[in-house]
């Protein structure tokens, strides 16, 4: 199965919460936030939404940071993605 996002909707794979601080201290899986990194698994078309014209500015393979209260989790395959307006992404990460 495959997602594919409509209009200007991006699906993301959320990146792996560090088992660890950067001063050593093992963080019990309770402790651990959800990140708000992710890799772009799939984009929309972008187009015309709401009568406005988007322009698609992310694509597959980027890193992304997104807003933290943002889209729908959705449960594939025993696969866990976040579909978000492109709205909702606030930044791309850069190597």
């Amino acid at each position: 199965m495959k997602l594919v996002p409509l209009g200007d909707k991006v699906v993301l794979k959320q990146l792996q919460a560090e088992e660890t601080t950067k001063s050593g201290i093992v963080l019990p899986g309770q402790a651990k936030e959800k990140p708000q990194q992710a890799e772009v698994i799939a984009v929309g078309p972008g187009g015309v939404v709401d009568g406005k014209e988007v322009t698609m500015q992310v694509k597959v393979g980027d890193k992304v940071i997104y807003s933290k209260y943002a889209g729908t989790e959705v449960k594939l395959e025993d696969e866990e993605f976040i579909v978000v307006k492109q709205n909702d992404i606030v930044a791309i990460v850069e190597d």
